[in-house]
């Protein structure tokens, strides 16, 4: 069955955390003769997207589709850490809220209830949807500074480059995007996919992806 790997951009998102699993995809796409629809989306529909990195812009060519089976990828922002949002400074927490409020949040939740799409998130994207109530009791990553914001909310949080809980797979700070593409292509299509990217990329993916299953270590 051909999948599809729709990246969902927003105003502010992080370039790195959206074209780092979109390239790690497209070649995944390409060693597979086309079958996985790589995409650049947003809620609105096709247009140019203000990253939160000097001003990027980068073109999104379709709509989110929460219909269509494979994977949702939800980058995170990028921009200032401190500063005072009464002044106007749009703080990457500002950004995630914002994002959190918009008319993606309801298509990302529709997506999350069908049992044909996995929704991810990279760095922030995690905590834009906890933000969003969408992770209630769910087991999920975000970037390290935003570890203690993701466990205040209803989300379960787990220090892993790449959590997979089921439906919903996330992944620590920026880079990580690399290794959740490559798990989403060994999942898809298997492991000689996932390292002939690596091998292409020139790089191998970093520490276990975490799951609820097996044991549990004895404590010392």
């Amino acid at each position: 069955m051909a999948l599809s790997a729709q990246v969902l951009l927003f105003d502010g998102f992080d370039p790195l955390d959206a074209i780092g699993v979109f390239e790690v995809l497209a070649a995944g796409s390409a060693a597979v003769g086309g079958e996985l629809a790589v995409e650049l989306v947003t809620a609105e529909g096709p247009r140019f997207v203000v990253s939160g990195t000097l001003g990027l812009t980068v073109p999104a060519t379709g709509t989110l589709d929460p219909e269509k089976p494979g994977y949702v990828v939800v980058p995170g922002a990028s921009g200032p850490i401190d500063g005072d949002p009464d002044d106007g400074i749009d703080t990457i927490p500002v950004l995630l809220s914002r994002f959190s409020q918009t008319a993606a949040i309801p298509l990302v939740k529709q997506a999350m209830e069908n049992p044909a799409v996995t929704v991810t998130a990279v760095c922030g994207g995690s905590l834009a949807l906890a933000m969003a109530g969408l992770l209630e009791g769910r087991h999920a990553v975000t970037h390290v500074l935003g570890m203690d914001m993701l466990d205040a909310t209803s989300a379960l949080a787990v220090q892993a480059r790449v959590v997979d809980d089921g439906d919903l797979i996330t992944a620590g700070g920026v880079t990580s995007g690399l290794d959740l593409g490559l798990y989403l292509l060994e999942l898809a299509y298997g492991p000689k996919i996932a390292r002939a990217v690596e091998t292409l990329f020139e790089y191998e993916r970093r520490g276990t992806v975490w799951s609820n299953t097996g044991r549990v270590p004895q404590a010392a």
